[in-house]
């Protein structure tokens, strides 16, 4: 086993990390670039959730350097490493992509969304605060993240529905998705307090707005919190 993996690790999530450095005029996808324009749409949560980004950034490199100077030829981190890669190789661009435009981003960030999963089901409990939380922790902020972009792309672009429903559907794929992960790991309750913060931060949006939609998301917010719970009580009964 090689230090070839487990230094790209480290190297994926610097960049990935430093990406923001290089489009610093990114606040978030432009309205402009739909043409139905997206203005402070029901799914998108509110922007103060965004800074979740500063932790998973940290945790991250966190995660990439120990992996190579204390596990570089561990066989339990290299199992998730692969995917990882992958998938922050993925995000290093997605800033870029995402202020042209809004569909090539949607395939982007669920490509992300799928390898970060893939990492997150190879990785176990071991070494508790810096293998699997991270990655986690990441994967639980891109589901909720993929599901808005749906949510975006279609009511941004007149598919059939207006913004309330396809928030609502973006909410649906969210809690299908996030419950049906957090429940089948049992373990990572990081990945439903991404999902969480996520929920949360669209009740917040929706006040004054869409009742449906905040009152939906804060049904979610509950059924995720109580799984993410059962997944840290489950840790703790691990051997």
């Amino acid at each position: 086993m090689s230090y070839i993996k487990p230094l790209l690790v480290l190297v994926a999530a610097v960049a990935f990390a430093a990406a923001p450095f290089f489009t610093p005029e990114f606040g978030g996808f432009d309205p402009n670039l739909y043409p139905v324009p997206q203005e402070n749409p029901p799914a998108q949560p509110a922007g103060y959730a965004f800074a979740i980004w500063g932790l998973i950034y940290v945790w991250l490199i966190a995660h990439g350097a120990f992996g190579l100077f204390a596990r570089a030829k561990d066989p339990v981190w290299d199992a998730g490493r692969l995917p990882l890669i992958a998938s922050l190789a993925i995000g290093v661009f997605w800033l870029q992509v995402a202020m042209v435009s809004p569909i090539w981003a949607t395939v982007m960030i669920w490509a992300m969304l799928g390898l970060a999963l893939v990492a997150l089901m190879r990785t176990p409990i071991k070494d508790r605060w810096i293998l699997l939380p991270p990655i986690a922790l990441y994967a639980g902020w891109l589901t909720a993240a993929s599901s808005v972009s749906i949510a975006l792309v279609g009511a941004g672009f007149g598919l059939a529905f207006g913004e309330v429903i396809w928030a609502l559907i973006a909410l649906g794929i969210a809690l299908i998705l996030g419950g049906g992960i957090q429940s089948r790991l049992a373990r990572g309750p990081e990945y439903g307090a991404a999902i969480v913060w996520a929920l949360i931060a669209v009740v917040m949006a929706n006040k004054g707005g869409s009742t449906l939609v905040m009152t939906a998301a804060g049904v979610g917010t509950a059924l995720i919190a109580a799984l993410a719970f059962r997944a840290f009580w489950h840790e703790r009964a691990a051997p």
